[in-house]
């Protein structure tokens, strides 16, 4: 078997409703597809075969007897084996997922061939409580047995599986059969040092549709099969500590937005929970051992720490020489800065406490009433200016975000926040259309926000080079070009803790960025660098409130055009 050839698997038990809408879609995306008849009875058999048969590229595969939903797509993986497909998508005849994204979970497999490829759920407000818990449950203890928070939802039954790697694991163990199967083989699958890659799915629990979920077998099934992997886990406990310590890249570098924020759903609920409850000391006390668990397993993150405090020591910011004591006051900033974005939502930042918002240019800004571009970047904490213009409507503002890794983040701060609607536009989908709506903005008199320090999703395109803490670092041309678009003033924007409260700084970058046909790329390279020489001024202030943690002056291994006369240092040793 060679190259990248998937086909997609539906396992089916008592479900024909939704069945025909998934098998045609499915086909329509140019997919071999397998139904599994998991047993039905025949009267339902026969709608299924009526669906099925004499349909081109439709194959349809029936189990005499049910043996779950684990016996059904390992049936499946095996037939996939035998036609030399290299990947199978699994997708639930229930019609529950947004089978819309097929697409999209097939370029993750093919980008990453080795890697699961898993949908990674979206619920509204359909989805009863009871499978919200149970799913709860099950996060937690996937994290324990894998040793990770990274994998979010081991239950979801839209996912990319590669053949090969689980073929392998089915004939080395006797996995579970039923609703437990798809749990136990991605830890499975994680513990043979598959790499899990996720995608946000929209599910819904649409009205009249039965589950075959037997609430009593299933969830004894379930807490056996916990607590098996817990036991096994247990034994390969010094093989997986190493693993985690050591990360699967030892020398890798990958691009920011591919990098997964971590933390489930789940985590972020307990986290505001508990500061509703018994507020912010007690909050950061309870989540000081879930930062040192991912500072420990974090090794992509913890080497990015790394290397930009050995810059910032390098450049002066700081006096302690780098080593892993301060980069888990690191990783505790950040912590904290997560907490205070929640009080900030909640209203427990109120205004009063934000020194700076009366203050000089700040203050003019906001009574010109005048439509302005702000740069900021993931530096201190803006979001606690974008929750107190929302809720106190005392400003509006557009934001420009990365929301591809921030999808559990945003639907935390919505579900603890009923004010939390403020305009989101994802930085991967700007065009004509959001260049139009920026525009739109600006001239209603708002505020676009955007952050200045992260190269585009794409990749090498549009970024210019400037000198950042001693060496050359890439920064994305976009926020400047889309500055000169609008023409409108420029500003800068940071919000700092400091101490108990918290400082806006708040200065005039350009009254307008020109970017003249002569000498574009030397007009974008000048207000990069202007960008940069700023942002590392105000760095000074608070150099642990910096918050890219990866490898910042080389992305993705990007390099500058040419060797940078300033001197190059290992940036990654540990004292």
């Amino acid at each position: 078997m060679s190259g990248f050839r998937p086909c997609a698997i539906v396992p089916t038990y008592r479900h024909v409703d939704a069945l025909r809408g998934v098998v045609e879609r499915l086909v329509a995306e140019g997919l071999p597809v397998l139904v599994v008849d998991d047993g039905n009875a025949p009267e339902i058999a026969a709608q299924i075969a009526d669906i099925c048969v004499g349909v081109e590229g439709v194959e349809l595969l029936r189990r005499e007897t049910n043996g779950g939903k684990g016996a059904a797509v390992l049936d499946g993986i095996a037939w996939a084996e035998a036609h030399g497909f290299s990947h199978a998508v699994q997708v639930d005849a229930d019609g529950q997922h947004d089978i819309a994204r097929v697409g999209d979970l097939l370029a993750l497999a093919r980008a990453e061939p080795d890697a699961l490829v898993t949908g990674e759920p979206v619920y509204d407000e359909t989805i009863p409580r009871s499978r919200r818990i149970a799913r709860w449950i099950t996060h937690f203890w996937v994290a324990v047995n894998t040793l990770t928070f990274r994998y979010i939802d081991s239950m979801c039954g839209f996912r990319v599986y590669p053949v090969g790697p689980v073929r392998e694991v089915a004939r080395a163990h006797r996995i579970a059969r039923r609703m437990a199967f798809d749990t136990e083989v991605l830890v499975r699958l994680v513990w043979r040092g598959t790499k899990v890659v996720t995608l946000p799915v929209a599910v819904i629990y649409p009205p009249g549709n039965h589950s075959n979920f037997a609430l009593w077998d299933d969830n004894l099934r379930i807490s056996g099969m916990h607590a098996k992997l817990f036991f096994i886990m247990l034994a390969r406990l010094p093989f997986l500590v190493v693993s985690r310590l050591r990360g699967p890249h030892e020398n890798s570098s990958r691009h920011w937005a591919r990098i997964s924020e971590r933390g489930g759903y789940a985590g972020l609920w307990l986290l505001g929970t508990i500061y509703r409850l018994f507020g912010r000391r007690v909050c950061l006390a309870a989540v000081s051992p879930v930062v040192l668990f991912f500072f420990l397993t974090g090794s992509e993150q913890r080497r990015g720490s790394l290397s930009y405090l050995a810059h910032a020591h390098d450049a002066g910011l700081i006096v302690e020489r780098p080593g892993w004591r301060l980069s888990f006051r690191h990783f505790m900033a950040f912590a904290s800065s997560a907490v205070d974005k929640l009080a900030a939502w909640t209203g427990n930042i109120p205004a009063s406490q934000v020194e700076g918002l009366e203050d000089g240019e700040f203050e003019r800004a906001k009574q010109s009433g005048q439509g302005a571009l702000v740069f900021t970047a993931h530096f201190g904490n803006p979001e606690i200016l974008r929750a107190i213009a929302t809720l106190s409507e005392r400003w509006r503002v557009t934001v420009l975000v990365h929301t591809v890794n921030a999808v559990r983040f945003n639907r935390f701060i919505n579900a603890f926040s009923e004010s939390s609607a403020v305009r989101l536009v994802q930085v991967t989908s700007v065009g004509p259309d959001t260049a139009i709506l920026l525009q739109q903005a600006v001239e209603r008199g708002e505020w676009v926000v955007v952050a200045g320090d992260r190269v585009p999703v794409s990749g090498n395109e549009r970024i210019s080079w400037a000198p950042f803490l001693g060496e050359l670092a890439p920064f994305p041309q976009g926020p400047h070009i889309i500055a000169a678009l609008l023409k409108c003033p420029v500003y800068l924007l940071f919000c700092l803790r400091n101490g108990p409260r918290h400082r806006v700084h708040f200065e005039r970058m350009a009254d307008r960025i020109e970017l003249p046909r002569r000498d574009r790329e030397g007009a974008l390279a000048a207000s990069v660098a202007e960008y940069a020489r700023r942002l590392e001024k105000h760095l000074r202030a608070a150099p642990l409130q910096w918050f890219n943690f990866f490898d910042f002056w080389h992305p993705a291994g990007l390099k500058p055009p040419s060797v940078s006369v300033l001197p190059q240092r290992d940036r990654t040793g540990v004292s």
